[in-house]
């Protein structure tokens, strides 16, 4: 299937932001957010989801690191949508459980139209490469609010917080792939009995 892509760009008094998005890549992928390690979790998206996605997001880090992460989850989660367009012939759910060591994690995804997000990723408390743990949970709350979609993340295991957050982004990655597939059974069927998602 080609032409699913998306290019969004935003720009406010906190972030310029610039995500393009293609749905039947290979996984390439140039990220750049200012946050090192959120730029690690970004790539495994596109990796472990076989998507190509260029983000480059130029935030007030001076502040702290809140408004980069949230407005890259808004742009993504709005990219998404728009590649995805009506959702004729989606699969439309997906899952998947992803070990990383002693850590292991699920995500599924559903694109109802109805976002909602239920995550809990397990971390200690403390700061996860000088990230505040809380921002990854509204990471996803943002993705899922822009993109339309019900999104649940749970660490089901693990000791080490790097590890669970690794597990949980590969798992939501992955879940997206599924979701985001078309079936070619559907023969662009919208998947739901009400007619429209």
């Amino acid at each position: 299937m080609h032409g699913r892509r998306a290019t969004i760009t935003r720009k406010t008094a906190e972030t310029e932001l610039r995500i393009s998005l293609d749905l039947d890549g290979r996984g390439a992928h140039t990220i750049s957010t200012g946050i090192g390690f959120f730029d690690h979790m970004l790539t495994h998206i596109a990796k472990h989801g076989v998507f190509d996605l260029e983000i480059a997001c130029t935030g007030d880090l001076h502040v702290d690191q809140h408004h980069t992460i949230e407005d890259v989850g808004i742009g993504l989660g709005e990219a998404f949508a728009t590649a995805i367009g009506d959702k004729a012939g989606l699969v439309r759910s997906g899952h998947a459980y992803m070990p990383l060591d002693e850590a292991l994690a699920f995500a599924a995804v559903d694109l109802s139209g109805r976002p909602y997000t239920v995550v809990d990723m397990g971390f200690l408390g403390r700061d996860i490469a000088g990230i505040p743990p809380d921002l990854f949970g509204h990471f996803v709350e943002s993705f899922a609010a822009s993109m339309r979609a019900n999104i649940h993340i749970k660490t089901l295991a693990g000791v080490n917080d790097h590890h669970k957050a690794e597990a949980c982004f590969k798992a939501l990655a992955r879940a997206l792939d599924a979701a985001t597939r078309v079936d070619p059974r559907r023969q662009g069927d919208i998947p739901s009995t009400k007619g429209t998602l």
